[in-house]
């Protein structure tokens, strides 16, 4: 007999009965439909050649429920559906998502530029009317200052100083809107991988949120994690405090040293500087010091060792990969320390170092010598350095020293302006308001540099912490569309505390470039004085310069009124104030744990929100990358130089070639690692701890005494 032929069935012909879509309920629903089984549903048919007679082959048996002259109708229907919907998905989920140079050529990729947009040109037309007034002008009108200001949880923004008006707000509203801004937002939030460079989520909000919330990345919900890690982070420290958790020789641990770097460290840093003079904080931190060791210069390490004592210390390392140089360097001589006063037991690590890392990283912490059971904090690949001071970075340290209490305080701060983020409308919104100002200023009329200046001691760190957080943030030049912007991205930030910086830098403000100013003022200090004689208190001495300031940088001097101060001649000009100076005033109840939580989260937003409006990734830094692999070339260098008197380093241009020789060169007699002996020669970290401190005696003679002395 003739072999047997297969030919596929025709599907039935579509009758009036025919449904135009699957129903959801068949087969499970349309979700599981398997779009490698479209070929395979069909019945085949074998034909007998010789006989002609067809016999029909079941390969596949039908789903239940199905009509037989029905079932390719539906299968088709039900599997278009689900491609369609897939198709559809992803082009509504284009957030943050970057386009493939394969896809278009360079000219269509800049054509999806923000600044191609009406709504942009709108603004750059908008800017011409803008420079044609005063600030001095704006000011006086009553209904627009009416309308720019602010307010929530006790957070008060007025922002009627801006070179801008209510136009001006509406069109960046406008702008905002054909950004997505909302909808970006809500991306962030909810755990969508909108680091598209590192195809990871950004979720610093997650490490504030409510333990009832829930937010999924690859299938786990991160708040309950977020939480597992805090509450382990209370019951440690409360050990530690309490005096349950001792070190190797016994003693309570009083002293906290935290080695990190970058956003390992100003973060924390800037929050430890407000909580030591907060009234609560002064109370809870009695008895226990906290100090930071970030630089690798071996004078931090000489600073930050010096009169403590290493049986009372406990050492807290920040590294979320730890492999980062700087830091993994201060770790190992953090050890060595302890092991030099204690002896190089394993337990002297395990009872005096605790690590605040990224799980992925749990081996390398362990082979460190940690204890990785009760001593490893741990979070996640979502956290950025720079944002990271709600996660153990900062709640390890900052509890150690104040108690987890008061850092609580410090996440329900942060996480109420969280919820105002993403339920304020745009206009009364605090952080997507000084974005949208941020934009405008930097973009539109061309301010390259901005100012933070906290009216408030305590916030010495805070322009520091700024500073990283928004330049590592938005110092970029490429756009999510993998073209670099052809607009202003990227402000330069710089600060200063109150009066401080009016006698540092305020003259180039008031006189030189215009530096748009962030004014940040309190209405109660944590410790006011009034002193005998005085009419007005301390606190309302440095307010008035707080309000005066920003209108003094508005409104200016003109050369009038300085001759009617009577100034004349040649001088006139040397006196005048042009104004119309923007800055941007924040004032808040009083500098507490969560004031600070609140200012932290409104400038991580305000740097979101810039990034969105530029397309530009705010949560990868690339660029600190370049400068650590140069470093390992020229480790080697003087690594070879250093093994051989003769050696020349031959670098990767004379100019690096002639310093690098002319450092070795100068430097081999004061090398600390000469002895490369197969024994590990003692280090050269402080041999000095509290008790050589106080056995010393006060000096015999000096001279201070009566008017023989200097004083």
């Amino acid at each position: 007999p003739s072999p047997a032929g297969l030919r596929h069935m025709h599907r039935p012909e579509q009758d009036e009965n025919t449904p135009s879509e699957a129903p959801s309920h068949i087969d499970g629903g349309i979700t599981s439909v398997d779009l490698g089984d479209i070929g395979n549903d069909l019945h085949i048919e074998e034909v007998d050649h010789d006989s002609q007679h067809k016999r029909k082959v079941p390969q596949i048996h039908l789903p239940p429920r199905l009509a037989p002259n029905k079932a390719w109708e539906h299968h088709h229907r039900a599997t278009t559906s689900f491609v369609h919907e897939r198709l559809q998905r992803r082009r509504n989920n284009n957030i943050q998502t970057p386009i493939s140079e394969k896809e278009m050529s360079d000219e269509e990729r800049r054509q999806l530029l923000v600044s191609r947009t009406p709504e942009w040109k709108k603004l750059k037309q908008h800017k011409e009317e803008i420079d044609n007034i005063h600030l001095r002008e704006l000011l006086q009108d009553r209904e627009r200052s009416e309308s720019m200001f602010a307010e929530h949880d006790g957070v008060y923004l007025d922002f009627s100083r801006q070179r801008a008006n209510l136009k001006t707000l509406r069109l960046l509203r406008d702008l905002a809107m054909r950004q997505k801004l909302p909808d970006k937002m809500k991306a962030m939030m909810s755990g969508e991988k909108i680091n598209f460079t590192e195809k990871r989520a950004v979720l610093h909000t997650a490490l504030r949120s409510d333990p009832t919330e829930e937010i999924y990345v690859d299938g786990v919900n991160v708040v309950e994690e977020v939480h597992q890690v805090l509450d382990q982070i209370k019951s440690f420290t409360a050990g530690v405090r309490s005096g349950e958790l001792r070190g190797y020789t016994g003693k309570r641990l009083r002293n906290i040293i935290s080695v990190g770097i970058g956003g390992s460290y100003l973060g924390p840093e800037f929050l430890h500087e407000v909580l030591k003079t907060e009234p609560e904080g002064i109370n809870s931190a009695l008895g226990y010091s906290l100090r930071f060791l970030a630089n690798v210069d071996p004078v931090d390490v000489e600073r930050t060792c010096a009169d403590l004592d290493p049986e009372e210390t406990l050492i807290v390392i920040v590294s979320k990969t730890f492999t980062t140089a700087e830091t993994m360097l201060n770790a190992r001589t953090m050890r060595q320390w302890l092991w030099d006063f204690m002896g190089n037991d394993k337990e002297v690590v395990r009872k005096h170092m605790v690590a605040c890392a990224s799980v992925s990283a749990t081996d390398k912490v362990k082979e460190f010598g940690i204890d990785t059971e009760n001593y490893f904090f741990r979070f996640w690949d979502w956290v950025g350095g720079r944002y990271s001071v709600c996660s153990a970075a900062g709640a390890v340290p900052i509890s150690l020293l104040y108690g987890f209490d008061l850092f609580e305080k410090f996440l329900k701060g942060a996480q109420s302006i969280d919820k105002h983020f993403m339920s304020a409308p745009l206009d009364k919104n605090i952080p997507v308001i000084m974005g949208l100002l941020g934009v405008w200023n930097h973009s539109f009329l061309g301010y390259k540099t901005r100012t933070t200046l906290p009216y408030a001691e305590a916030l010495l760190r805070l322009p520091s912490h700024i500073q990283q957080l928004d330049m590592e943030s938005n110092g970029k030049a490429m756009t999510k569309f993998n073209v670099e912007a052809d607009y202003e991205v990227g402000e330069i930030d710089f600060g200063e505390p109150g009066t401080n910086g009016q006698h540092s830098f305020f003259q180039l403000l008031h006189m030189g470039q215009t530096v748009p100013c962030d004014f940040i003022g309190f209405c109660q200090s944590q410790h006011d004085l009034c002193l005998d004689g005085e009419n007005l208190s301390s606190h309302d001495e440095l307010m008035s310069n707080f309000f005066a300031q920003p209108d003094a940088l508005a409104n200016g001097k003109t050369a009038e009124e300085v001759m009617a101060e009577g100034v004349e001649g040649d001088l006139v000009p040397h006196r005048t104030f042009k104004g119309n100076r923007p800055s941007m005033s924040l004032l808040l109840p009083k500098l507490t744990a969560y004031a600070t939580g609140q200012l932290l989260a409104i400038y991580e937003h305000r740097t979101a929100v810039q990034g969105f409006i530029w397309d530009i990734n705010s949560f990868d830094q690339w660029g600190v990358e370049l400068g650590k692999k140069l470093a390992m070339d020229v480790k080697d260098h003087l690594l070879k130089a250093r093994q051989s008197d003769d050696h020349v380093i031959e670098a990767s241009n004379p100019a690096s070639s002639r310093i690098l020789n002319y450092y070795v060169n100068n430097s081999r007699d004061s090398h600390a690692c000469d002895d490369l002996s197969p024994v590990n020669p003692l280090t050269r970290v402080t041999r000095k701890t509290h008790a050589d401190h106080a056995k010393m005696p006060p000096p015999t003679q000096h001279d201070l005494r009566g008017k023989s002395g200097r004083l």
